[in-house]
């Protein structure tokens, strides 16, 4: 142990409570306590949040989108043929973990008091029930079959609500066409997701039930959807999947859109992404408080020990050795709050994660309750951050030891 650590470890154990500096030094503590947990709660709860909303909107559109590059801007599209032979091929991109058929037929849902336009959306056998097995509040999932077509119907809890349905009922689908054609669906289940902008639109159906009303053979469809295992890395994967789609053209001259979910929703994404710039402007805050009142702290420790000061530069100390004093002093200061900070940060995380004590409106934050995710590496950039900045920060403010002079704080001794 050298001269500067042991005097630190001194004047540590050596404040007493009479001592001046005792309650600025529980102020500073308690500021860096705050703060960490503050940073620490709000980038788990942004992290939540945005992968929640990214799990809902992938939910209903996957990673990314196979159709027919048309121009047409509605929800039915030219179809393309289920059996494309690039399909092998694009199931080996790396990170394309799951592929799927589907089509899309818009509609309107009359009930004996109210009337929805909606989307159906037919699915097959190879369809991933992950995200509505999750969501299912009611009822069952569907029951799929190559070689029968059921009239099962997979239905929102907000579309339930407006038109008075629950499972088991039997409603009619209108659609506007030449001639015009109904379907009579049942409701097999009630999923919520609580994004009501899309719950509000979608039910998912046979996929036998697009192809018949819209006059396509069995090998025709409105897409494919494909399953990757890092979302972050989707554009990446969907260039990888237009370089091999790309040399696909059908006979009428048309070829085929790869498109990614940021493509489809960038305003949503781009929502979501902001929140980056939020937990930015919040750590910054938290940082200069904890380090304003660590800079505080330290003028106040200084203060007390001026007379000390005067007297290890009187027996020979430099200014460099005691402002290291001093430092390792605030270093255990900013470390004791940072691990209570910590500690108390995650606790509360864990509390809302498995409890969820604190509810959200859903109609305004498509959650029920605050989303909680921890990552390692965020606590533990919370802290290197906390310890460097807040270290930093009190080397100014510690040059002040520079000016007290031996002679001057000694001669009332």
């Amino acid at each position: 142990m050298n001269f500067e650590e042991f005097l630190a470890q001194r004047f540590i154990k050596g404040t007493n409570e009479h001592s001046l500096s005792k309650p600025f030094v529980r102020i500073t503590v308690t500021s860096v306590v705050l703060s960490v947990t503050v940073m620490i709660i709000s980038l788990a709860i942004i992290t939540g949040f945005k992968r929640e909303i990214k799990s809902k909107v992938v939910g209903f559109g996957s990673h990314i989108q196979i159709t027919n590059y048309d121009s047409n801007l509605s929800y039915e599209t030219t179809p393309i043929p289920s059996d494309l032979a690039c399909m092998d091929d694009i199931r080996k991109v790396p990170g394309v973990t799951h592929i799927q058929r589907f089509g899309l037929k818009a509609g309107i849902i009359k009930t004996n008091t109210e009337i929805q336009g909606v989307v159906l959306k037919g699915i097959t056998t190879d369809f991933s029930w992950d995200f509505f097995k999750k969501n299912l509040i009611a009822g069952s999932l569907l029951h799929l079959s190559d070689s029968v077509t059921t009239n099962e119907t997979l239905i929102s809890k907000t579309l339930a609500n407006m038109l008075n349905l629950k499972v088991g009922d039997k409603y009619d689908m209108f659609f506007v066409q030449q001639p015009a054609r109904f379907r009579r669906f049942t409701v097999a289940g009630i999923y919520d997701t609580q994004m009501t902008e899309f719950d509000k639109i979608y039910i998912l159906c046979d996929l036998h039930h697009i192809q018949k009303l819209n006059g396509w053979s069995k090998n025709q469809i409105s897409g494919y959807e494909l399953l990757v295992n890092n979302i972050s890395k989707v554009d990446d994967i969907a260039l990888s999947v237009d370089d091999i789609a790309a040399f696909v053209l059908f006979d009428d001259g048309s070829r085929l859109k790869v498109q990614s979910i940021i493509d489809k929703y960038p305003n949503i994404f781009d929502w979501v992404e902001l929140q980056d710039l939020n937990a930015i402007v919040l750590i910054v805050l938290m940082l200069l408080v904890a380090g304003i009142n660590m800079i505080s702290g330290l003028l106040i420790i200084i203060l007390e020990k001026t007379n000390t000061i005067g007297l290890l530069k009187a027996l020979g100390a430099s200014n460099i050795s005691i402002r290291k004093i001093f430092l390792m002093q605030s270093a255990y200061i900013l470390l004791k709050g940072m691990i209570i900070g910590t500690i108390l940060g995650i606790a509360i995380c864990l509390a809302q994660q498995y409890f969820g004590i604190i509810k959200l409106n859903e109609d305004f934050y498509f959650l029920s309750q605050v989303p909680i995710k921890l990552v390692w590496w965020h606590i533990l950039l919370v802290n290197v951050g906390a310890f460097i900045v807040g270290l930093a920060m009190l080397v100014v403010p510690s040059m002040v030891i520079s000016r007290i002079s031996p002679e001057k704080t000694l001669k009332y001794e």
